[in-house]
């Protein structure tokens, strides 16, 4: 089945790919600036726990690329997907519209995620206590808002 782009998809595509770009070209322009010694993990209050040389940068950023990349490809092939609900004839299109919406939004959040984790690491604070929380929220409050919306019709 091919689920025909929204608007709301395209810009959601969009805004992800102009974030990992956009983080990737601003990596490669100010290289030479950036710290021989950046923070590379934070623990759970958010503060700095380890250090690590700054090629540590690029690492994290082939994560964040790699995810986008999987997650892009998955969405290709929606009969793959574990829907959780029983597929008809009658409900296929809502389903696997819902379930987009759920792949585009995670996508966006993740690309935000990386992003704000990339830049803040360059700067070598820590980071701030609210982020560990924020981020659970945005993931699982995300896909607990998509399988509600899925279930309830």
């Amino acid at each position: 089945m091919k689920i025909k782009p929204t608007a709301a998809d395209i810009i959601m595509e969009a805004l992800s790919l102009l974030l990992l770009a956009g983080t990737s070209a601003g990596l490669f322009f100010y290289w030479p600036s950036i710290p021989d010694k950046v923070p590379m993990h934070y623990n759970f209050a958010g503060e700095i726990d380890r250090w690590g040389g700054k090629g540590e940068i690029i690492f994290l950023l082939m994560i964040a690329w790699g995810i986008y990349l999987l997650i892009t490809v998955t969405e290709r092939f929606p009969r793959i997907w574990n829907t959780g609900v029983k597929v008809t004839p009658e409900n296929r299109e809502r389903v696997y519209r819902t379930l987009k919406y759920m792949i585009k939004t995670m996508k966006l959040i993740i690309a935000v995620i990386f992003t704000y984790l990339i830049l803040h690491t360059l700067s070598g604070k820590n980071l701030p206590g609210w982020f560990t929380f924020a981020f659970l929220g945005l993931i699982f409050g995300d896909m607990i808002f998509w399988l509600v919306k899925l279930y309830r019709k």
